[in-house]
């Protein structure tokens, strides 16, 4: 007679499966290793709290204009209100709006950072998001300080404001012209995905453009470009490689390295 011993169950949350390679990987091994993938370096999509941590010096940032919330101009409603879907969004980040901004230092450098979160309607720019980065830019320019906005928005302009969102595109861009006209040094990250109308106005604009490696940056997404011109893409089209090949970015940076970089070049050029 033959016994076998009865499998134990796996506790739910040890492992995940990477979106790169489609390992299954531990997941404190991941989180350990800044939310990349040991196996094939996939740079997973994390939230804006968890990449301020990793880039922000412990207790160094001081948060503003942290209550801003949208209001609802077109009353609009699809499966569910708009107003409705921004309190389930709010209850599942813990984020008011789709990004955070304030002062902080990086390597005990002071810097003005703002950080969209690609998990609050994917990042899209709203009126807030819009108000916001006008802001920070603003009080860049006032405090002579250097300022980093992190992108990682696979939503563009936010459909349920409508044209108040579209305005931002504007918005955000004079904001920085006025900064870069006045001296101010402001640094681009892009991370997984950056697409859309905040890669068609803020994100594009800097004097300094970084991506993670393998990002999806664009305007429209892949599958809409083929579906539209009916032709096959390039290989790796809309990859950061891709543009850093075609002079669209100015480095490629891993995760790892992002916070060291960001200091060697804020010493080097502010």
């Amino acid at each position: 007679m033959v016994f076998f011993r009865k499998k134990k169950d796996m506790p739910n949350g040890l492992w995940t499966r990477c979106n790169g390679c489609g390992s299954m990987v531990f997941k404190k091994t991941v989180e350990d290793g800044m939310f990349v993938c040991p196996e094939c370096n996939y740079h997973f999509r994390i939230f804006c709290r968890d990449r301020l941590n990793l880039l922000v010096d412990e207790n160094s940032f001081e948060e503003m204009w942290p209550n801003m919330v949208p209001c609802d101009p077109l009353n609009f409603k699809d499966r569910t209100t708009y107003p409705e879907r921004v309190s389930e969004e709010q209850k599942k980040t813990g984020l008011k709006e789709a990004i955070i901004v304030g002062k902080g230092k990086i390597n005990d450098k002071e810097v003005m950072i703002g950080i969209t979160d690609p998990g609050f309607i994917m990042g899209s720019m709203g009126s807030v998001v819009g108000e916001k980065i006008a802001r920070i830019t603003e009080k860049a320019m006032e405090l002579r300080l250097p300022l980093i906005l992190i992108s990682g928005s696979g939503g563009g302009a936010r459909m349920q404001e409508g044209v108040f969102s579209l305005m931002q595109m504007a918005k955000t861009s004079a904001a920085i012209a006025r900064f870069q006209d006045a001296g101010g040094l402001y640094i681009s990250v892009l991370t997984d995905p950056s697409l859309g109308g905040v890669m068609a106005s803020f994100a594009s604009l800097a004097d300094i453009t970084i991506a993670e490696p393998k990002a999806l940056i664009g305007f429209a997404g892949p599958r809409v470009i083929q579906e539209t011109i009916k032709r096959a893409l390039p290989k790796g089209f809309q990859t950061a490689e891709f543009l850093l090949e075609h002079g669209f970015l100015d480095m490629i940076v891993p995760r790892q390295d992002m916070k060291k970089e960001l200091a060697r070049l804020i010493a080097y050029l502010q």
